[in-house]
């Protein structure tokens, strides 16, 4: 998504220009170039995180009444996609950035909105019909966004990775006789005296 052609776009800090095809606007662009620090970006559970919190604000703002049908089931559409991985490609930020995480939230919000104008058949940059901050952000800040994110993104790993994970090696366990799988394990014993040594489980803890 380098090089090619370019489109303008505006915030409250000025212009920037973007490649063509990103979803994402002036903020997050800023924050791209600002912050180059690592090149470590945000993981899929933390990016699906950010689109269910999206997702059900946009629908807690319609219930509300404070957001109309059309513009709550773009937000909503748009969200589902980000919450699959879709979109994935649009969020280029580093994970070290200044603040609470306003650029990511930000980042959430542009490209959500710019997904919602093409839904609707805009033009990308668009925000006649569904603004980033106006909309996609409605009742919200990155103070509750992010850690909400880091919650939702960190409960779901522990519920769908680490449990099976251990409920399958406690299976395991189970199954199988003590002898015939701790006699296989050869642990390593350091110390601040001597360097990793082999050293065999001891009868008792395979008893």
């Amino acid at each position: 998504m380098t090089g090619g052609r370019t489109r303008m776009e505006k915030d409250s800090m000025g212009e920037m220009s973007l490649p063509e095809s990103v979803l994402y606007g002036a903020s997050t662009q800023r924050a791209v170039l600002n912050f180059p620090v690592s090149g470590y970006r945000f993981s899929r559970a933390f990016i699906r995180a950010l689109g269910v919190i999206k997702w059900a604000a946009a629908q807690a703002n319609h219930d509300l009444g404070l957001l109309d049908a059309e513009r709550s089931a773009l937000i909503v559409q748009a969200s589902e996609e980000v919450i699959e991985g879709k979109l994935d490609d649009h969020f280029p930020l580093d994970i070290f950035q200044t603040g609470s995480g306003t650029s990511t939230n930000t980042n959430a919000n542009e490209v959500i909105a710019n997904r919602c104008a093409q839904l609707a058949g805009k033009k990308i940059g668009s925000r006649d019909l569904v603004h980033p901050n106006d909309h996609v952000n409605m009742g919200q800040s990155s103070n509750d966004v992010i850690p909400s994110a880091i919650h939702i993104s960190a409960a779901e790993q522990l519920k769908n990775g680490l449990v099976p994970a251990l409920e399958k090696l406690a299976r395991n366990f189970r199954v199988t006789p003590n002898k015939s799988l701790t006699e296989k394990i050869v642990p390593k014993k350091r110390s601040k005296f001597c360097v990793s040594l082999p050293s065999e489980v001891p009868q008792s803890a395979r008893d």
